[in-house]
């Protein structure tokens, strides 16, 4: 049975880093030009947030005993296959996952034009993600 107690914290967890990159993230992605910090803590929140929802899959596939996933997008479509989270949203995650990797592995730099948009529209599909597994979760018990 899955541990409510984990699921609340990693979607409070996930739901702070979203915060933290709203409120360090500048109307214009030039303006990361100028405020290397704010380009570094939207990321690294980015990161974090994206992670949270990472291991939140994993402990409702552990916790339920599904099959583990070999990768993060088929953890995610584990959840779909589950009822847990829509196509929708693993479509939208998955490609979070790829930021996240670029992000945490630095990958031929980081495009302040796409953290800025990540931040900008990304978040939606991290909110839907949570709201999406807390419905399940009600549902479940």
């Amino acid at each position: 049975m899955v541990d409510v107690n984990v699921v609340a914290f990693k979607i409070g967890e996930l739901k702070d880093r979203m915060d933290r990159v709203r409120s360090h993230c500048p109307d214009r992605p030039e303006d990361f030009v100028a405020d290397r910090d704010a380009l570094d803590i939207v990321s690294f929140n980015l990161l974090l947030a994206v992670q949270s929802s990472l291991d939140l899959a994993s402990h409702l596939i552990s916790e339920e005993k599904w099959p583990p996933a070999a990768t993060a997008r088929g953890a995610l479509e584990t959840l779909e296959a589950h009822g847990v989270i829509s196509k929708e949203t693993v479509r939208s995650l998955s490609d979070a996952v790829g930021l996240r990797n670029i992000v945490a592995h630095g990958y031929s730099g980081v495009d302040p034009r796409k953290i800025h948009a990540a931040a900008k529209t990304g978040l939606p599909d991290l909110e839907r993600f949570a709201s999406e597994v807390s419905v399940w979760l009600r549902s479940e018990s």
